[in-house]
């Protein structure tokens, strides 16, 4: 499938869609609650779904047929063993937040999980030793570090360190070890993308877990808890909200967001602040956010902890006027695809002065021209791809645009609710 743009100027209101994390953060802790759970206004998308198929197989029964309101009964913490294989699709928060609930299961039973061919290439071994080390036992079966993997329960509880080279390795082994039987102490030796880390904390408070956190260097955390039903609606995606806070920056008469919380955890909040220190006009009130377009200069920007926004901010770069440095992300290169790479290499397809680093990009703004491009179908860079097609003169065209449904199938009719010249092309 290909999204076809062309150029548009924005202007309109538009309600942002819900969390992916907090989706599947709440459809993992209400799965492993006692009781009867509500999740309101959920994302609707193919992440998010593998999260309710994964957590079905492990034992919860979910109740999706109201698309604002997920019922879910818990399995209180007693997983299921499935002698099918849990395909999680393309979801790697899925996968890691998963594999430390699996480990939960009963001494000697297993639980094998597997996903797309993107998945399948993503990092785990960090996360299987820290979870061996606390008593499961976790194998890759192609002895490669990588999805398919086994891991046989139970997990006791201990000592382990962790290298979270991403965020959900650390967050995964912070859900299942108030579940298990002893007291856990983990040492964190690398920590990327805090933030989301802050948000599985924030789930783990309301539901009034016991455990120290350390600055993030260490946690202790006290075994034998459970976790309780609950009621609660999920925030506005700021993810989400990304493409068109730099959509709008570039070329928004006036485009108003509504419903993104500035007090909710989601680190991709920090992009409003990016796009201020390259000269956006931007406003946050209380309950919206409105953007207009500027002239846009360059400037250094960490992205270590909002990962997921260094495509759009890429494409916003190519539009700027001097040099943009997006740095000290090299997790980027392990998502669904190498984004910087990635990127790059679009990038240079519309005659953009771009280097690659080993953790991020260097973009000397100019005039991008149209071009015919590849979306490597990763649904991040496909939607960014897309705002340099309604930024400049011509048409671009982005392959494998299906990927969008992954954590936004709603983004095409949100953004020609805006009067974005923009189609999908089957």
């Amino acid at each position: 499938m290909n999204l076809i743009t062309k150029k548009s100027r924005l202007r309109g209101t538009i309600s942002i869609p819900g969390s992916k994390s907090h989706t599947i953060r709440a459809v993992a802790i209400s799965s492993l609650a006692e009781g009867n759970s509500l999740i309101r206004s959920p994302l609707i998308s193919s992440d998010t779904l593998s999260a309710v198929g994964c957590y079905r197989a492990l034992g919860a029964k979910i109740d999706t047929s109201d698309k604002n309101l997920w019922k879910v009964t818990g399995n209180g913490g007693n997983i299921a063993a499935p002698e099918e294989i849990i395909d999680v699709g393309n979801s790697g928060t899925t996968l890691r937040l998963a594999m430390g609930s699996a480990s939960l299961v009963w001494p000697g039973k297993s639980v094998t999980f597997t996903g797309d061919e993107q998945t399948r290439t993503r990092l785990i071994g960090p996360l299987m030793e820290a979870l061996n080390n606390l008593g499961a036992r976790c194998v890759s079966l192609n002895n490669d570090c990588k999805p398919p993997v086994k891991i046989t329960g139970k997990i006791a509880g201990g000592k382990t360190p962790i290298a979270a080279f991403t965020s959900q390795f650390l967050s995964s082994l912070l859900l299942c070890t108030p579940l298990a039987l002893q007291d856990s102490e983990i040492t964190v030796n690398l920590l990327n993308e805090p933030g989301y880390v802050q948000m599985t904390l924030d789930w783990m408070d309301k539901q009034k877990i016991e455990y120290e956190n350390h600055q993030m260097k260490k946690f202790f955390i006290r075994g034998r808890q459970k976790y309780r039903a609950f009621d609660s609606a999920i925030a506005a995606d700021f993810s989400s909200a990304t493409f068109f806070l730099c959509a709008a920056a570039l070329m928004g008469d006036k485009v108003t967001l509504l419903g993104l919380d500035f007090s909710d955890s989601q680190p991709d909040k920090a992009v409003v602040n990016y796009l201020k220190a390259m000269g956006a006009d931007i406003t946050v009130e209380s309950d919206s956010v409105t953007i207009k377009a500027s002239d846009l200069t360059g400037t250094e920007i960490d992205m270590n902890a909002t990962p997921d926004a260094m495509p759009a901010l890429a494409v916003t770069a190519a539009f700027a006027k001097g040099q943009t440095r997006l740095v000290n992300v090299p997790q980027a290169r392990a998502k669904e695809t190498d984004r910087i790479a990635c990127m790059a290499k679009e990038l240079k397809k519309m005659n953009v002065d771009v280097e690659e680093l080993p953790d991020g990009l260097i973009i000397n703004g100019g005039r991008p021209v149209p071009a015919r491009m590849r979306g490597w179908g990763d649904h991040r860079i496909v939607m960014a791809l897309s705002l340099a097609g309604l930024a400049m003169d011509g048409q671009c065209v982005i392959d494998t645009a299906e990927a969008m449904n992954v954590t936004f199938p709603d983004f095409v009719e949100l953004m020609k609710n805006l009067g974005a010249n923009i189609e999908l092309n089957k």
